[in-house]
């Protein structure tokens, strides 16, 4: 089975159809959950954490507009599922999990899957990977109530950073940021409806 176009109409990049069509959801699913790969909606993964549905996750992926070459941090590795689209579609990934249990699952089926150009961290997505910024782009899959300054900081001249911005119950809007010359350039992309970013 496979996903139609009609059904992902929102979805125009070639590189990220292709990750939808040829990453294997089931395999970051829990037993009881594998069934349930081809529906198009979120699944609970654990510890009060879910995986995206995979119409977000694609859309989210291309809001990034990766080309291949570029350094890209994760907040949030959750299931791994996002990180893999990532990992398909950039060329180094600097994923940040503060679920211990989570990462460490997730790293067993990324690693199963062949992605090596992936590197964990257990800690809080608040505080970034200053080790390696520079990151050309940023996806956070957590909400945090406001962007945090060191993603900010840690974002390159003219990189993207996909988040969702809002209180835990109440509504939460995604954004697209460009960072230009020191100034946010913020673009609203819909509402939307994620689990808070957590301090680690």
């Amino acid at each position: 089975m496979a996903w139609r176009r009609d059904d992902m109409r929102n979805i125009t990049d070639e590189r990220v159809w292709e990750a939808l069509n040829t990453i294997p959801r089931g395999q970051f699913l829990d037993e009881i959950y594998k069934q349930d790969e081809f529906l198009d909606t979120p699944l609970p993964i654990g510890f009060g954490q879910t995986i995206s549905q995979p119409s977000l996750v694609a859309y989210m992926t291309q809001l990034l507009m990766l080309e291949g070459n570029e350094k890209v941090l994760e907040i949030g590795t959750g299931s791994g599922y996002q990180t893999a689209f990532l990992a398909r579609l950039a060329k180094e990934v600097y994923t940040i999990e503060v679920i211990k249990p989570l990462q460490l699952r997730a790293r067993e089926v990324l690693e199963s899957l062949g992605y090596n150009n992936i590197h964990y961290k257990l800690g809080s997505g608040y505080e970034g990977w200053k080790e390696h910024a520079p990151y050309d782009a940023i996806m956070v899959t957590c909400a945090p109530p406001r962007i945090p300054g060191a993603l900010v900081e840690q974002l390159a001249e003219g990189g993207r950073m996909v988040i969702p911005v809002g209180p835990e119950n109440g509504i939460q809007m995604l954004y697209r940021i460009v960072k230009q010359k020191d100034e946010l350039k913020k673009e609203e992309i819909y509402p939307v409806r994620f689990v808070p970013m957590i301090h680690g």
